[in-house]
């Protein structure tokens, strides 16, 4: 699904919700696309005995799945990417389905900032969360 909202048709509290499977094949790739080859993420003998117990996605992919949905979903179309706090939670392993929930919070009509709060699920559990900055696309004149 792909959505466009002009700045116009936004409103607080609006929701947006995707679901991403973490598989392997997306965290081999995402490490071959970003080259962090950390053994955490790609070595399962070296994992085992991380503080993790195991491989672990990047953390870099989940916000590339928060991005996806802000550029696919809420503003959508046309979006731009301002900033983005992510704050680390607990770790999301291969096989997880990760839910992905953004929520406008804040709109500025003069400068077409739009604020939203970005959640990373698991299980319904919290394991990312932080603020994103886009600029919504106005309603051409």
């Amino acid at each position: 699904m792909s959505n466009a909202f002009y700045l116009d048709e936004l409103s607080l509290e609006q929701t947006a919700t995707r679901v991403f499977m973490i598989s392997d094949e997306a965290i081999r790739a995402f490490a071959e696309v970003s080259t962090d080859h950390n053994p955490v993420h790609v070595d399962e003998d070296f994992a085992k005995a991380s503080p993790f117990k195991g491989r672990i996605a990047h953390g870099m992919l989940l916000g590339a799945y928060i991005s996806a949905t802000l550029a696919s979903d809420l503003p959508g179309r046309g979006a731009i990417y301002v900033s983005q706090t992510l704050n680390f939670k607990r770790a999301v392993r291969p096989g997880d389905e990760a839910t992905i929930v953004v929520t406008i919070t804040g709109l500025d009509e003069k400068s077409g900032h739009v604020t939203l709060s970005t959640l990373v699920k698991v299980r319904n559990k919290t394991m990312l969360d932080g603020t994103a900055v886009v600029i919504a696309p106005k309603r051409p004149a």
